[in-house]
C-alpha cells in the first residue's frame, strides 16, 4: 500500500471520530448576520455505523443509530458558537431522526420536525422531497435565517456537496427556473 492508499484508508476508517479540525470559511458568521440564509447542517456525530440498525423506528431512538458522547459535545459547540457570535435563527427544523432532534435541541434549544427532512437513504424519496424543501425555502429573506438539521443525503441533494458530521453550509435560493428552483447556493462552510 503507497502512502496516498495509506491515507486514504486512514481517513476513511476515522470518519465516525470528531477530529479537531475547524475548517471554517471567510465570511461565514458575517453572512449569518446580514440573515437571509438558510443553513444546513449535518447532524452531529454518531455511534459508529451507516444507516440505522434493521426494524428501527422513528420516535425509538432505543432502535436508531444516536449521537455519541463526542456528538452531544459537537451540538453544543456549535449552539454556544452561535451565541458568542451573535447569530439568531428564526427557525431551527430537523428531520425526525432522533440524532437530527437531538442535534438541533443540544445546539440551539428549539426545534420543529419537518418530514421533508427525513432521511430517504436507501429509499426512492428524494426527488420529491428535496423539491418541497426547494419550493418552501424560495422567499427566505434577510434579516431572518432558517435552520435545518438533516443527514448527509439531503444535503447532498440540495446542495451538491457532502458534509461531515456536526459540518454547517450557509446557503441561500437560487431563483426559480422553469417552474423549479435550483440547488441552494452554497457561500461558506464551517466545521466545529
Amino acid at each position: 500500500m503507497n502512502r496516498r492508499e495509506f491515507a486514504l484508508s486512514t481517513t476513511l476508517s476515522l470518519g465516525a471520530i470528531a477530529l479537531p479540525t475547524r475548517a471554517q470559511t471567510p465570511g461565514f458568521w458575517d453572512l449569518l448576520r446580514e440573515g437571509g440564509c438558510v443553513v444546513l447542517m449535518r447532524h452531529a456525530q454518531t455511534e459508529p455505523g451507516v444507516g440505522d440498525p434493521p426494524n428501527f423506528t422513528l420516535g425509538q431512538c432505543s432502535t436508531q443509530r444516536n449521537l455519541s458522547e463526542a456528538g452531544r459535545q459537537q451540538a453544543r459547540r456549535v449552539g454556544a458558537a452561535f451565541t458568542r457570535e451573535r447569530v439568531k435563527l428564526d427557525q431551527v427544523r430537523s428531520s425526525a431522526w432522533c440524532r437530527c432532534v437531538d442535534t438541533a435541541l443540544l445546539a440551539f434549544g428549539q426545534n420543529t420536525v419537518w418530514t421533508p427532512l427525513n432521511s430517504f437513504f436507501g429509499s426512492s424519496g428524494g426527488p420529491d422531497q428535496s423539491q418541497d424543501v426547494l419550493r418552501d425555502v424560495q422567499g427566505w429573506r434577510a434579516p431572518r435565517n432558517l435552520m435545518l438539521v438533516t443527514h448527509q443525503v439531503n444535503v447532498t441533494a440540495l446542495t451538491g456537496e457532502y458534509l461531515a458530521m456536526g459540518e454547517i453550509l450557509v446557503t441561500r435560493p437560487t431563483p426559480a427556473a422553469g417552474g423549479e428552483p435550483g440547488r441552494l447556493r452554497v457561500l461558506a462552510r464551517q466545521t466545529f
